[in-house]
C-alpha cells in the first residue's frame, strides 16, 4: 500500500522547474516528514516518551551526517 507522500506527483521539466532536485524536494520533504511521524508513533506504542522518540531520531540523523551512513 503506497504512503500518502508516495501518491504525490513530481513536478516535469514543462513545469518550469529548474532542476530534478527541484522537482523532488515537496516528495523528499513529504516522505521525511512521514517516516518521522510514523518512527514517533511506533515508539510512543512501544512504551517511550515522544519527547524521548525525537531524541532517538535526532540523534540518528546526526550520526548519519556524521558517519555518511546509517548507524548499524
Amino acid at each position: 500500500m503506497p504512503t500518502s507522500a508516495a501518491r504525490s506527483s513530481v513536478a516535469s521539466p514543462d513545469e518550469h522547474i529548474l532542476t530534478v532536485q527541484e522537482a523532488l524536494e515537496p516528495l523528499f520533504l513529504a516522505l521525511e516528514e512521514e517516516a518521522e511521524v510514523k518512527m514517533i508513533a511506533a515508539a510512543v506504542k512501544a512504551g517511550w516518551s515522544v519527547e524521548d522518540a525525537v531524541t532517538a531520531i535526532d540523534e540518528l540523523r546526526r550520526a548519519e551526517l556524521l558517519t555518511g551512513h546509517r548507524p548499524h
